[in-house]
């Protein structure tokens, strides 16, 4: 796994910190901590020690008792210095959270601690996440100087909007959400030849809004959850992804690309766009069956009564799998109240793709707003059950599915595709 340096400056989020160190050592990553004067004010050296096995170092002056080794590695039999040897061994290094005076110190290049001089000294990718008031984080000097960081190839994560520490405030400064942040740092490691590397995936998610008037709407309840797993482990993969997301308000996987759209016919227009040049097609989504052939447009009234004459939608999938080629693969979605294979097959071959996922909707533990699923997954020769797991789990299952259905169709790169033949 990757070594991770985590500079922790001054601030009220120091404590999110703790979090992310955990995370990432139960990850497998190895985690060395450094922190300035201030941010001792808030959480303990002893803590992070704790946490990641390693002593903290927050002086350049002081000696690192490991020599600038991290967790699992051997430290080296000389003496060497420890904010360049730290800078030089570790694979990304990140600054969470970033208050507003270091930014100012690592877009000033000023090295006045361990934090500043090994951000210097770092020829690994450099992340900042800036987390603080408000008011301080929308100020000129601080916009200008996450600007200077950003010009110079430093990723900047944006802060969240919410409750901040001073009391009865709220707005832009909040650092995110400890596992985001170990997402969009691992997405910034160097991952050296991945299995879907050059891989072209697009990923639809969500449900479709079809207006009867300008408030209401008909649609269903897809959260976009199986998407956003489906698109995170083809990234992890080494694809390049876009995700065709419909009314989702979960944020998208780090390295995805996000198109937003809200009913059919956007939906049916940005996939008509994306998918000649997609490999795999994941349509996760669930587009409404049926429109109000006539939606009001404004708010009807409940006086008025309704007469609501309904018209299919269009069959998106079935319109993009008439123009596929041989070079692409498609997996196709259904959703089910109960274990209906016949029907899922029917379905496959009708909608011609390559794979179907089977969600069985009359079960309330999974699906829809759940973490989990179980799902069954239906070829033109067979049918493998995917027992309940997490989303993510279920997800690499399906992806497993897709890499040998292409293995066993050998199927060529496209004119100008990716480089090099897929291994998986």
């Amino acid at each position: 796994m990757a070594r991770i340096l985590l500079g922790v400056s001054g601030g009220i989020a120091a404590y999110k910190a703790l979090e992310l160190a955990r995370l990432a050592t139960k990850a497998g990553h190895g985690v060395r901590v450094l922190m300035t004067d201030g941010a001792t004010r808030f959480v303990g050296a002893t803590s992070f020690e704790g946490i990641v096995g390693a002593p903290v170092l927050i002086s350049e002056f002081e000696r690192d008792p490991l020599r600038g080794a991290f967790p699992g590695d051997s430290a080296p039999s000389h003496d060497p210095i420890g904010h360049l040897e730290l800078a030089a061994n570790c694979d990304a290094y990140l600054v969470a959270p970033a208050s507003a005076n270091t930014l100012a110190k690592l877009a000033a290049g000023t090295a006045d601690s361990m934090v500043t001089t090994s951000f210097l000294a770092c020829a690994a990718p450099l992340l900042v996440a800036p987390a603080m008031n408000n008011r301080m984080y929308a100020n000129a000097a601080t916009q200008a100087n996450l600007a200077t960081l950003r010009e110079r190839d430093i990723t900047v994560i944006d802060p969240d909007e919410g409750a901040l520490a001073s009391r009865g405030e709220h707005g832009k400064g909040r650092l995110p959400d400890p596992a985001r942040l170990l997402a969009l740092l691992e997405s910034e490691l160097p991952t050296g030849d991945r299995p879907w590397d050059g891989l072209r995936v697009l990923v639809t998610a969500g449900g479709t809004r079809e207006p009867i008037d300008s408030v209401r709407f008909i649609g269903n309840r897809s959260s976009g959850r199986m998407g956003i797993a489906l698109a995170a482990a083809a990234a992890r993969r080494g694809a390049d992804v876009t995700m065709i997301a419909a009314n989702v308000t979960l944020p998208e996987p780090p390295g995805v690309n996000r198109i937003d759209v809200e009913n059919g016919d956007e939906l049916a227009k940005a996939a008509r766009a994306e998918f000649p040049s997609a490999h795999v097609l994941l349509m996760a989504a669930a587009p409404a069956d049926f429109r109000a052939s006539d939606p009001a447009t404004g708010k009807l009234t409940r006086d008025a009564g309704l007469d609501l004459h309904l018209e299919p939608t269009e069959d998106i999938l079935a319109s993009l799998t008439a123009t596929r080629t041989d070079q692409q693969t498609i997996v196709a979605f259904a959703a089910e109240a109960g274990e209906n294979i016949d029907r899922a097959r029917e379905k496959l071959q009708r909608k011609n793709a390559d794979l179907m996922v089977l969600n069985d909707i009359s079960n309330p533990a999974i699906g829809f707003e759940s973490n989990e699923n179980a799902v069954t997954l239906i070829d033109s020769a067979s049918d493998n059950p995917v027992p309940q797991a997490a989303k993510d789990t279920i997800a690499d299952a399906i992806l497993d599915r897709v890499s040998m259905l292409r293995e066993e169709g050998q199927q060529s790169p496209p004119a100008g595709g990716y480089s090099k033949r897929r291994a998986n």
